[in-house]
C-alpha cells in the first residue's frame, strides 16, 4: 500500500512541478504558496502543529497562530515550486536572488583551511544555505536524511548532488565513517539540528526535553573545531538573505551535553526571528 501511496504522491508532485515551470519563478512561487495553504493541512494534524507552536510560544494569540500556520504551509508550497528553478539559483552570479551577510566569515574559514560545523534548521528554502556556502568556495559536505518516498528520493538525491552540494552524506550509522573521513580531509559539514533523531540525547528546546543530534558536539570534542550557526530568511516571494554567524569556540572541558544544549538555544533564537518561516510539523518533543 505504501508503494502505491508514494507513487501517487510522485505523480501529483510531478504534475505540480510542470505547472510551476510553465508559470516561471515568481508566479510559480505565488502559486506554490496557494497550493501549500490549501493542501498542506490535509497532510499533517493541525492539533499537533498548534501544540508544537504553543510549546515554543506559550502566550501566542489566535491571530499570530493563524498567520504562522498559513505561512508555514505556504512556505512548503513555495519550496516545492523553487526546486523547479534550482538551477537558476545555482547559476545566479549576483545577489538578485540570494544575498549573504557574513561573507568575510566564510572567507576566513576558507583561508584557515580548517573544517567547521555549520548548523541550522528547516527555515524557508533551507537547501539554499548549503548551496551558497559551497558556491562561496568552502569545501563542504551536507548531511541529509533520505525521503521516505522512494520515487521522489531518487530525484531529490540527483538534484542535491548536481545543484545543491556535490558531497552528500546520508544521515545515520552508514554515513558516520564518511563524515569522519571528510572532516579529516578538511571538509566542513552542514547539518540541520532541528529534527527529532533516533540516536541522540534529550536536550531542552524551549524548556522541554527533545531528542537532539549530538553530531556537532562529537565533532567538536574529537577535532576541536568551531561551530557556525547559519540562518536563511525569505525577504519576498523569491529573494532570500543568508546570515552567517561568527564561529563558536568551545572549551575542552565543555561536555557534549553542554554543547548540544547551547546549540539548541541558538536554534530557539533563529526560530523566533520569523516563527512562520520554520517548519513546525516536526514532532520534536515526542
Amino acid at each position: 500500500m505504501k508503494l502505491i501511496k508514494y507513487f501517487f504522491q510522485f505523480l501529483i508532485i510531478s504534475f505540480l512541478l510542470i505547472i510551476f515551470k510553465l508559470l516561471g519563478l515568481k508566479n510559480g512561487s505565488k502559486f506554490g504558496h496557494l497550493v501549500g495553504t490549501l493542501l498542506g493541512p490535509f497532510f499533517r494534524s493541525k492539533k499537533k502543529i498548534v501544540s508544537n507552536i504553543k510549546k515554543a510560544i506559550p502566550n501566542i494569540d489566535e491571530t499570530n497562530l493563524k498567520k504562522i500556520l498559513k505561512n508555514m504551509w505556504g512556505n512548503y508550497g513555495r519550496i516545492l515550486s523553487e526546486y523547479t528553478f534550482i538551477k537558476k539559483f545555482r547559476n545566479s552570479k549576483n545577489e538578485d536572488l540570494v544575498s549573504i551577510e557574513g561573507k568575510e566569515i566564510l572567507k576566513e574559514i576558507i583561508d584557515s583551511n580548517k573544517p567547521v560545523v555549520f548548523i541550522s534548521g528547516h527555515f524557508n528554502n533551507f537547501e539554499l544555505m548549503a548551496m551558497y556556502i559551497e558556491k562561496s568556495g568552502v569545501n563542504l559536505a551536507a548531511i541529509y536524511r533520505p525521503l521516505n518516498n522512494i520515487f521522489l528520493n531518487k530525484i531529490m538525491e540527483r538534484i542535491r548532488i548536481k545543484y545543491i552540494c556535490k558531497k552528500q552524506i546520508k544521515k545515520g550509522r552508514s554515513g558516520t565513517r564518511e563524515l569522519l573521513e571528510s572532516f579529516k580531509n578538511n571538509c566542513s559539514v552542514a547539518l540541520m539540528i532541528d529534527q527529532r533523531v533516533s540516536e541522540g540525547i534529550k536536550s531542552n528546546l524551549f524548556g522541554q526535553p527533545a531528542l537532539t543530534t549530538t553530531i556537532p558536539g562529537q565533532l567538536v570534542k574529537k577535532f576541536n573545531c568551531k561551530v557556525v550557526p547559519i540562518y536563511i530568511e525569505r525577504i519576498n516571494d523569491i529573494c532570500f538573505k543568508i546570515k552567517v554567524h561568527k564561529p563558536i569556540s568551545y572549551d575542552k572541558t565543555t561536555s557534549i551535553e553542554e554543547i548540544t544544549l547551547d546549540l539548541n538555544k541558538w536554534l530557539e533564537k533563529m526560530i523566533l526571528i520569523n516563527p512562520d518561516q520554520w517548519i513546525w510539523t516536526h514532532d520534536r518533543w515526542k
